[in-house]
């Protein structure tokens, strides 16, 4: 206490008045109302669960002592000053009024509780008034960082750190950055701030400025902010462009990361731009000239080049000479063949090879190859006339089939074509699927040759003799056969014979010998009513055969004549042999059709003898 203070004098006091009185008592009721009025005038009023101010008048080691105007101290543990290590006597906090007077009398405050509510206060109201924070940054989190603004811990996504992508966090903690409350949740204690938004506000004027001065043709410095598949986007001071990956490099490029990195600085040159969609089209091959005004002059129809294999398609592939030079090599310019096949089967990407130049235009940047052409066409060899001569035998490839015959290929670029009537000399085959298969091997014969037009005929049946010579003598008219109905028609059926060859029959010529008339799948005896060999056919009737033929021949065989009766015999004999043999053969059995006809032929020479 000042010396002031001590030798101050003290108000006049009527101890009279006080003389054997209680304490309180000899004053006059004006006198008590009147000092009531002035101890009240003491006292600040002070509402519980709210933040007031109080000056510390008192520190011990385990708390601290503040007057906050009310009739007793409040005292507050030394642990909530912690913040506050200069902390004095006479300083100003604020105070956080939880009970007026506990069980002991005592005036309870909390200073944490006051900083907590203040800060909220203020959080409040820099969202309400859209102020800056001077935030700290505390530590990374998950998408992003944790903040303190006035004591609370507050979130800043990743996203709104900065106007370009933020790929290390860590950089930004224990630094101070300007933030601005962005979003507020009160049920979850939860403050969402942001630093972007500062500097989008920043970049504003700057984008509106390049945004006005923006035409086509322009050379822009930009830094790459986002890489993709397609291409790069690039920050252009606060405004995005994107680099299309076919306009990174005139050559072909697998992904914009083979040239390019992220946060790469370069220059671009503005290629189109939308005004309404504010999408700026950019291009970096257009800084340098097209590869195809260096192309060499030497590079001419006929020249032999050689290069990297880029792309294949189902149609051909594309060869790269150098990088933004390429040509086509259509897939029927890899092969000689005829056969058009998987590109792939020639070449895959990334393949080393040369090619000949077959068209080349300049102007119009094109450029058609072909690697067939480094080998000598096979139709232009000087052997193919003796090679494939007429009559020679070969055995090839069948690679493709058609309604009237199928194709064959004899060697690389040699291929040649089977009739559909070449193939059996005994069977009508609709359709060659139905005798064979692509990718089966066939033996054919050359039957024509016409190397100007690259025309090869060629036949399979022609590798056996014609069977139809010996058929004429088998089913002789007249003869009888066992034969089988394999199909029925409007008017014909179709028989199988022996050997394998059909025969016809009209559908009135069915009729057995009850009235019904036979079905597909019966095996009847059928006689020969014509045999025509130029159109190899032969019709054929049941209802005409007789029981009663046979025994009736033989009769006739007992009244001839020895030697009449010898060669009848023999006849008879062959026929007989032919039928027995004949439904013991099967399809294409020609030794036996030829062993046949030399017992014929023996039994005429007999006959005339």
């Amino acid at each position: 206490m000042s010396k002031e203070k001590q030798t101050q004098a003290l108000p006049d006091f009527d101890w009279e008045k006080a003389e054997d009185k209680g304490f309180g008592t000899g004053y006059s009721s004006a006198d008590r109302t009147r000092f009531e009025a002035m101890y009240d005038t003491t006292i600040s009023p002070v509402q519980e669960k709210e933040v007031v101010k109080g000056v510390v008048v008192g520190i011990t080691d385990r708390e601290v002592i503040l007057n906050i105007g009310f009739k007793s101290d409040g005292i507050v543990s030394s642990n909530e000053f912690r913040d506050l290590p200069g902390l004095k006597i006479g300083d100003e906090v604020e105070v956080y009024v939880e009970n007026q007077e506990d069980a002991q009398g005592q005036l309870v405050l909390s200073r944490k509780k006051a900083k907590v509510i203040t800060a909220w206060d203020n959080i409040q109201k820099s969202f309400d008034e859209d102020v800056v924070i001077d935030a700290n940054v505390k530590r990374r989190t998950k998408g992003g960082l944790i903040v303190d603004i006035f004591g609370i811990e507050a979130f800043l996504p990743g996203s709104q750190i900065d106007v370009k992508p933020i790929r290390d966090f860590d950089i930004f903690v224990g630094k101070r950055m300007e933030v601005k409350v962005v979003k507020i949740n009160y049920a979850n204690d939860n403050v969402v701030v942001s630093h972007k938004i500062l500097i989008e506000k920043d970049l504003e004027a700057q984008r509106q400025q390049i945004l006005n001065n923006l035409e086509k043709g322009q050379v822009l410095e930009g830094v790459i902010k986002n890489m993709t598949n397609f291409g790069v986007f690039i920050d252009l001071g606060g405004v995005d462009g994107l680099l299309h990956i076919t306009d990174i490099s005139w050559g072909r490029i697998n992904h914009p990361s083979d040239l390019l990195a992220l946060d790469q600085k370069l220059n671009v040159v503005v290629l189109d731009f939308d005004e309404e969609k504010k999408r700026i089209s950019l291009g970096l091959k257009q800084l340098q000239s097209h590869p195809w005004d260096s192309l060499a002059e030497e590079i001419q129809v006929g020249s032999k080049v050689t290069g990297r294999i880029v792309n294949v398609a189902d149609y051909g592939a594309f060869l790269e000479i150098k990088p933004g030079v390429e040509g086509l090599i259509h897939v029927s310019e890899m092969s000689w063949s005829q056969h058009l096949r998987n590109p792939q089967e020639f070449m895959n990407v990334n393949d080393e090879i040369s090619a000949v130049v077959l068209t080349l235009d300049r102007q119009e940047r094109k450029m058609s190859l072909g690697i067939k052409q480094l080998t000598e066409d096979p139709w232009t060899q000087g052997t193919l006339k003796d090679k494939y001569a007429i009559g020679t035998r070969h055995k090839g490839v069948v690679r493709n089939l058609t309604n009237f015959g199928l194709f064959i290929e004899l060697e690389e670029g040699i291929d040649g074509l089977v009739h559909v009537s070449d193939l059996s000399w005994t069977k009508k085959i609709k359709h060659p699927s139905d005798f064979v298969k692509v990718n089966d091997e066939l033996e054919v014969v050359v039957l024509e040759l016409d190397a100007e037009n690259r025309r090869l005929a060629l036949g399979h049946k022609q590798l056996e003799e014609n069977p139809w010579d010996t058929f004429e003598t088998i089913f002789a008219i007249g003869s009888v056969h066992k034969s089988t109905i394999v199909a029925k028609g409007d008017k014909f059926a179709t028989l199988e014979l022996p050997y394998g060859i059909e025969g016809i029959a009209a559908i009135k010529n069915l009729t057995k010998e009850d009235g019904s008339v036979a079905e597909v799948g019966e095996s009847l005896d059928f006689t020969v009513l014509e045999f025509l060999k130029d159109e190899k056919k032969i019709v054929l009737t049941h209802s005409e055969v007789k029981p009663s033929a046979a025994p009736a021949a033989e009769k006739k065989e007992e009244k001839a004549p020895k030697g009449a009766g010898s060669s009848s015999a023999a006849k008879s004999s062959a026929a007989d042999s032919a039928s027995k043999e004949g439904e013991k053969s099967t399809f294409g059995d020609l030794s036996v059709l030829s062993a046949l006809k030399e017992q014929f032929e023996e039994s005429e020479k007999k006959e005339k003898k």
